[in-house]
């Protein structure tokens, strides 16, 4: 007999395990299944983000930023050295304490808030009952008064592509490389793409990457793009655009295999030989399985579950949250479903503001935004006026040898509440925040302008672009 809950989750990722633990918060009896396991062979919670994703690529970008920094910006500071060394071993084992150290981490808020966690693949049946086959083979089922499917997404293999684990890969396999490959491919120049990619070009691979699209980074401001790109160039980041991949063939063996891939350009057939070849071409939502026949929840031609704005998927009871379902796939996005979802459960109200999640690239520099981009509101006919301030033209920036990039704000051209915000530069991932939290309260460009900002910080460069947008920078020209 399946034993009873007030909410079950399937799946311990971003949107699931902030669902479990604050449906637990609010007093429901809560149980939460999740399949994963770690290098050690043993469960991992915290879905792909934490396990080979946000988390991990974080620790890496930030161990070959450093070396990058030795060969780079440390004589402009008079620190000198010889033989700088990157022990690749180190750096992925450092990566693979901080991934343990935080997987544990949520088992532990499992146990205190008295989350049940089962190990396995969960299944929805009819009537809200989750069948659970466990790694050891046994088969539970639990009844949840709620069910919440919090699935998460897989990376898109290319039917040329197909990953092998060790020369043709997926972020999980970018993330642990043995040895710098000398000679690195890159399908894709999105975020996964960008950020592993700058990884392993900082400690010293040639990196090529290669994007369908003709336009870089269509999703952000072109501005942003633009400074972005010129600055991934400075760097020695090979990106070609409009490069379509059609072929991709493992030849050698051993240490001398090698990929062979055929992409078509503006300039016809080319081809192009690696040691490694990463793909990074997205991902979809993990739905494959999850369903038996007569659940009533509905699966659109891409994967993902249906729901409304509540992420109600129409099915008594039934819920769906984070990357199984519409909207962009970021784990913080994720994050406030699975809390909003909990909260509407237990009667609370709940809530998710689609306009005012943040994106961000953690490469150098970063890049981040917030609201709509230029193009989108001339593309609406929506009146604005815009402001920007150079990261170059502040005191703590210049300090620190990061002038690259700037920030840009947007406001109504009436109301001058802000609709956009737009950042390249050092630790942008922090200021875009600021953008955020104007955006939910309402704001005006006056408003963020008019707020002091502590000097010298980089946050300043805020405060100005805010300035700008009323042409009343002190720090540049109008």
């Amino acid at each position: 007999m399946a034993e009873q809950f007030d909410v079950v989750v399937i799946g311990a990722g971003p949107a699931g395990y902030h669902a479990a633990i604050r449906a637990a918060q609010l007093g429901l009896k809560t149980a939460c299944i999740d399949a994963a396991l770690g290098k050690d062979g043993k469960p991992a919670l915290g879905g792909t983000c934490l396990r080979v994703g946000c988390i991990p690529s974080k620790a890496l970008l930030d161990s070959s930023r450093q070396f990058w920094n030795m060969g780079h910006i440390f004589g402009d500071h008079g620190i000198s050295f010889k033989d700088a060394k990157m022990d690749v071993e180190a750096m992925v084992g450092r990566k693979d304490k901080i991934v343990k150290q935080f997987t544990g981490g949520i088992a532990m808020l499992f146990k205190a808030n008295k989350v049940a966690a089962y190990y396995g693949f969960g299944e929805l049946q009819p009537g809200n009952v989750v069948k659970v086959t466990q790694h050891d083979g046994d088969v539970v089922e639990l009844k949840g008064t709620n069910v919440i499917i919090a699935a998460g997404s897989d990376s898109i293999e290319l039917p040329f592509a197909k990953f092998d684990g060790e020369t043709i890969v997926d972020n999980v396999g970018g993330l642990d490389f043995t040895e710098v490959p000398a000679r690195l491919a890159v399908i894709g120049a999105g975020v996964i793409g960008l950020e592993l990619g700058s990884v392993w070009k900082r400690l010293g691979a040639e990196v090529t990457i290669l994007e369908a699209l003709p336009t870089f980074l269509a999703a952000a401001d072109a501005e942003v793009g633009k400074v972005a790109a010129k600055e991934f160039k400075k760097q020695g980041l090979d990106i070609r655009l409009g490069a379509k991949v059609s072929k991709a063939e493992v030849t050698g063996k051993g240490k001398k295999k090698e990929v062979a891939l055929t992409y078509t350009d503006a300039e016809g057939e080319k081809s192009l030989v690696v040691d490694k070849l990463l793909v990074a071409v997205g991902r979809r939502a993990a739905t494959k399985g999850l369903l038996a026949e007569g659940t009533g929840v509905k699966v659109n031609e891409r994967g993902q579950i249906e729901v409304d704005e509540h992420c109600h998927t129409g099915v008594n009871g039934v819920w769906a949250v984070g990357d199984c379902v519409r909207g962009p796939m970021l784990a913080h996005k994720g994050f406030e479903e699975g809390i909003a979802v909990a909260e509407l459960i237990a009667g609370l109200p709940g809530h998710v503001n689609m306009d005012t999640i943040p994106w961000v690239i953690y490469t150098e520099p970063e890049l981040a935004w917030v609201g709509k981009t230029e193009e989108q509101l001339k593309a609406e006919g929506i009146p604005y006026k815009a402001g920007s301030f150079p990261f170059a033209a502040n005191g703590r920036a210049v300090a620190m040898i990061e002038p690259a990039g700037f920030v840009k704000v947007l406001a109504h051209a009436e109301t001058d509440r802000i609709l956009g915000m737009h950042l390249v530069g050092a630790n942008v991932s922090e200021l875009v925040h600021e953008g955020v939290l104007t955006m939910e309260f309402s704001g005006s460009a006056d408003d963020l302008a008019r707020i002091c900002h502590a000097h010298p910080s980089l946050s300043e460069v805020v405060h100005d672009a805010a300035m700008a947008v009323s042409k009343r920078a002190i720090h540049k020209a109008n």
